[in-house]
């Protein structure tokens, strides 16, 4: 085998260029391309849409429906047979008017036809001279409600009734009142129906009583005498009356200054 022998002549060397890696400096992309570029994009992306997720909000409690303690009462008025008259007698005869016509039903023709006789009443605390005392008074002076059939013989049955005047509206043809009306004016006859939450509350000493007005024949600024106490014998003037605790507050003139005293209502009265 012969020697090859390779001299540093026989080699040519050629410089070879490598090329760069394409970065956005030596990228050229024409304005036109882009926007078409731009333009497929959006066309790709019609009929596609994201939902957002829906919030989620509080459920809304309904507020608790309070019940009509007068429901039963309505009804038994929208269910009586007869309709509810008015019927004017002298002031202060309302009573007896009641009376003779109880009597007079039982006894005349028409009677069967009168079916209810109410005079409204209403209970008030009236404080006078000191003294706490219940009072029970006509809640509508000078007026009875009948509640009738009205037919020739009962309308004169209780036409001539003795202190009866007439009844209210057209004499002869009377009108009746309407439920609403009979409601607000019998309301006062009727003690609604306790609910289980208010049996539970006075059998546990909790539930308040049924609410009585009081009357007071005092008022601030009013001069008095005090009867009882301490400060017997003073006269004073009321600066403030607590009819929920019967208390009144009166000014009393002490070593030339006006003191604030509380007193019960049955420890003053009128200073003549």
């Amino acid at each position: 085998m012969s020697d090859l022998n390779f001299s540093d002549d026989s080699v040519v060397s050629e410089p070879v260029e490598i090329a760069e890696p394409a970065t956005d400096e030596n990228v050229d992309l024409d304005n036109t391309d882009l926007a078409e570029a731009s333009d497929e994009a959006s066309h790709e992306m019609d009929g596609f849409h994201i939902e957002e997720a829906p919030t989620e909000t509080a459920e809304e409690v309904p507020a608790p429906i309070e019940e009509d303690p007068y429901h039963k009462f309505r009804q038994e008025l929208r269910e009586q047979s007869g309709k509810w008259y008015v019927v004017h007698s002298y002031a202060g005869y309302e009573r007896r008017v009641k009376q003779n016509i109880e009597t007079r039903k039982a006894a005349l023709v028409g009677g069967d036809e009168i079916l209810q006789i109410e005079v409204p009443m209403e209970e008030s605390i009236e404080i006078k001279n000191g003294q706490r005392k219940l009072v029970s008074k006509v809640r509508i002076p000078g007026y009875v409600l009948v509640r009738m059939e009205m037919t020739e013989e009962s309308w004169s049955l209780v036409r001539h009734t003795p202190a009866v005047t007439g009844f209210v509206g057209n004499s002869q043809h009377p009108t009746p009142l309407r439920p609403n009306e009979a409601f607000e004016m019998l309301k006062p006859l009727y003690t609604p129906e306790e609910t289980e939450e208010v049996k539970s509350a006075k059998a546990s000493g909790k539930a308040k009583g049924k609410s009585i007005p009081i009357k007071i024949d005092f008022s601030v600024g009013e001069s008095i005498l005090i009867k009882d106490g301490s400060f017997a014998g003073l006269p004073g003037t009321i600066s403030e009356i607590k009819p929920e605790s019967g208390k009144v507050t009166v000014l009393v003139s002490l070593f030339e200054r006006e003191t604030p005293v509380e007193l019960s209502f049955d420890q003053v009265g009128p200073l003549n």
